[in-house]
């Protein structure tokens, strides 16, 4: 199979009706075609199935990737800065539409994203997953309102010191410690509990946090440190204990997941992983194992892989598969750690995810195996527009 053809069918780029076929037809459904089809009408799969021929020729297809821990926007205008606890802000209201990272998600293959708010308060506030390309910020979000996101570690209280006497500043307030930032959690959730008995103790954000204990809302908790992750699965475990509720959790940034993954386990809790680095050491120096996806795989842990949103184009979602396979992770575990897995905890699975007809023609185009080094993204179609096109990918 040519690595990538295209037939001259006119102008492409509203073009969202396609036949697109591929040596290997990677569905995420645990199904692979070889010589398959993918027919694509209007936007949306029409079909899977044997066949050749057809607009595009490739190697392999692929779902759209998608990443539940994007990066696009972390700028400290895009939080409430003058209280520690705002679930109800959404990050929607903050997001720049224009921004160049979306372009660079989309042609590295990454079609949706969940964006969260920055980790510098405790419970910054209501995720949203969107697509990385499209005609309209109301055509391309897929789901409002995805998460309730928070941040358990040092991030929150990073600027933050003690007042003695008379503040001096801004930050002269608490939490001020890891300790501090936990208390702020476990406050939030038992405010919220106790203003279902009596309505005047609600406040802002109080229904954010009642449909989380409720299980109605995923809680996304950014944990990287095994301290964190034990204080955030412990905050879950406690509230369930006490009969206040119980808590859809996932841990963001999981970083040393490894050491204790029975902890994920018992507590039914999904992991997202953050970008493998060549050191093994993260963003906040947690040491990261290359065997982290291995380990929690294994044992039954739903995960899903992250770029974080790299700039730097060996470090980006695509990529990240290939390195947890070096770890020890089978290909079709890796796959659904950057397609079906990431759709189901995000709860966008009926849309996206996996290569069925009905869904939204999210679809990766292969130049090789998928996730091999060798390997490289040539064709990205997002709601069955070409955003990367293949044509300038041989030139």
């Amino acid at each position: 199979m040519a690595a990538a053809t295209l037939v001259a069918t006119g102008e492409s780029k509203d073009q969202t009706s396609w036949t697109i076929s591929a040596g290997r037809v990677y569905t995420a459904t645990g199904k692979v075609i070889e010589e398959g089809r993918v027919t694509v009408e209007d936007g949306k799969i029409r079909s899977v199935s044997k066949g050749g021929g057809g607009d595009l020729e490739c190697y392999a297809i692929t779902p759209g990737l998608i990443d539940l821990s994007v990066r696009i926007e972390r700028d400290l205008s895009s939080i409430e800065q003058s209280r520690e606890i705002t679930p109800e802000k959404r990050i929607a209201d903050a997001l720049d539409w224009f921004d160049e990272a979306w372009k660079r998600e989309a042609r590295s293959g990454v079609t949706s994203v969940m964006i969260n708010p920055l980790e510098r308060q405790v419970v910054g506030g209501l995720s949203v997953v969107v697509k990385t390309a499209g005609e309209s910020a109301q055509k391309r979000t897929v789901k409002a309102d995805s998460a309730l996101y928070g941040a358990i570690g040092s991030a929150p209280s990073q600027s933050n010191h003690p007042a003695f006497g008379r503040p001096d500043d801004f930050y002269s307030r608490r939490p001020t410690t890891r300790m501090g930032v936990e208390w702020e959690w476990r406050k939030a959730f038992f405010d919220a509990a106790m203003a279902r008995e009596d309505k005047n103790l609600a406040g802002p954000g109080t229904l954010e946090l009642q449909k989380a204990l409720a299980g109605d809302l995923p809680l996304c908790i950014q944990a990287w440190t095994t301290q964190d992750i034990r204080t955030a699965v412990f905050l879950k475990e406690e509230l369930a204990r006490e009969g206040l509720g119980k808590l859809r959790l996932v841990v963001d940034a999981a970083a040393e997941a490894w050491k204790e993954p029975e902890l994920l386990v018992r507590s039914a809790t999904a992991a997202i992983l953050p970008p493998f680095s060549a050191t093994g050491r993260s963003d906040d120096g947690s040491f990261f194992a290359l065997d982290t996806a291995k380990v929690l795989a294994e044992r039954g842990v739903t995960i899903a892989l992250s770029g974080h949103g790299a700039r730097a184009a060996s470090e980006r979602l695509c990529y990240q598969p290939g390195h947890a396979m070096r770890g020890g992770l089978a290909f079709d575990a890796a796959l659904a750690a950057v397609t079906i897995n990431p759709a189901r905890i995000a709860g966008i699975d009926k849309r996206v995810g996996s290569l069925e007809a009905g869904k939204d023609a999210d679809l990766v185009l292969w130049s090789g195996p998928p996730f091999e080094a060798t390997s490289a993204v040539i064709g990205v179609l997002v709601d069955g527009r070409l955003v990367l096109d293949p044509r300038t990918q041989n030139k």
